[in-house]
């Protein structure tokens, strides 16, 4: 198994180190032939290529297992002339990576605002009001006057479909019971073919106690009652901004891990971005990134029937937990003391503790 390490911005160089040791304690305690190429992207490909992700790192990419994206300062890039691309987004539409799988889940010893939460958010990834995802040429956005900006929202029934059936096959896997989000009382129209499109492609899934929430009412059901969800499936700007919510609502962005998934290839990348005023500190969390190499590992086992890449990455995420479990394995935004070198030290450990 090859993957393709980018370490980005910021904090980006710190965490990716962090997950690189964790990933070769992984293959020593539980050999799954995993390999571990680094790339250039971001500010440092800038200086280098001319360009923030070149054509030479898409084509490492493809040839590669999987990709492990860490954050990105896109606001500080250049315009995309000069070549400031944002490789998020430039991985998402050129890979087609339709699907973004965020879990939020108390652990023991996080401090959390919720008492118990075990979900998914699975948001459409290529569609809705971003206006980078809804143009095939120019901007989703545009000023006809200037006092007047309007935004073009894109929702297709393929693509809505496409996100149910990936958000049905994760609801069959769990606890069977999946949440469509919209705000169909007011976008009749776009939100109502969503919502259609969703409903007809998980119903192929068999045995699924399915709802539709409001998008607002969803935002106050995970701060009072979290615990009665388990999938939750929405379009693009809904999926970010729930997704954060429940984060938090867990324990924070520094254990939010995130997988963006198409139908044949994955990109894990941390939900939190690259904290500059953070970087080269050592005390950023690495344990969004590692959790979502966890993730990446699980869906490349689930896509080949490897299930020996299952196991490992069953193995990794608890081995997390177990290392955010002891005040060793907990970072200042944890409440803890360790460094970055520290966490991925405790986790190491727990993986050696569960060879």
């Amino acid at each position: 198994m090859k993957l393709l390490l980018l370490p980005g911005d910021g904090i980006g160089p710190e965490i990716a180190d962090a997950a690189e040791a964790v990933l070769e304690a992984l293959e020593r305690v539980h050999p799954i032939g995993l390999e571990v190429e680094r790339g250039l992207i971001g500010m440092e490909a800038l200086r280098t290529d001319g360009i923030t992700v070149s054509e030479a790192t898409f084509g490492r990419a493809v040839a590669a297992d999987g990709v492990i994206l860490g954050p990105v300062s896109t606001a500080d890039y250049p315009a995309p002339a000069q070549g400031g691309l944002n490789p998020s987004a430039e991985f998402r539409k050129r890979l087609d990576l339709y699907a973004n799988i965020r879990p939020s889940r108390t652990r023991a010893g996080v401090p959390s605002l919720a008492r118990s939460m075990d979900l998914v958010i699975v948001r459409e990834n290529t569609e809705g009001f971003y206006a980078d995802r809804t143009m095939h040429m120019g901007p989703g956005e545009f000023m006809p006057t200037p006092d007047l900006a309007i935004a073009m929202r894109k929702i297709t029934r393929q693509g809505s479909e496409r996100i149910g059936r990936a958000a049905a096959a994760l609801a069959a896997g769990r606890r069977g019971k999946l949440a469509i989000v919209t705000k169909s009382n007011v976008l009749k129209v776009s939100d109502g073919l969503f919502r259609n499109a969703v409903q007809a492609a998980a119903r192929d899934q068999a045995g699924l106690d399915i709802e539709e929430v409001l998008v607002d009412a969803m935002a106050s059901l995970l701060v009072r009652e979290p615990e009665r969800f388990d999938v939750i499936v929405t379009s693009n700007m809904f999926g970010d901004i729930l997704s954060n919510l429940a984060a938090e609502l867990a324990g924070g962005l520094g254990v939010a891990g995130s997988l963006n998934a198409g139908d044949s290839c994955a990109v894990a990348q941390a939900s939190h971005g690259s904290a500059p005023t953070l970087a080269g500190r050592n005390v950023a969390n690495p344990a969004a990134l590692i959790l979502s190499t966890a993730m990446l590992i699980g869906w490349l086992g689930r896509r080949d029937g490897d299930e020996a890449a299952i196991d490992a990455a069953v193995r990794l995420e608890g081995a997390v937990d177990a290392a955010l479990g002891t005040e060793a394995g907990r970072t200042p935004d944890l409440g803890g003391r360790a460094t970055t070198r520290q966490a991925a030290e405790a986790v190491v450990a727990a993986l050696g503790r569960s060879a």
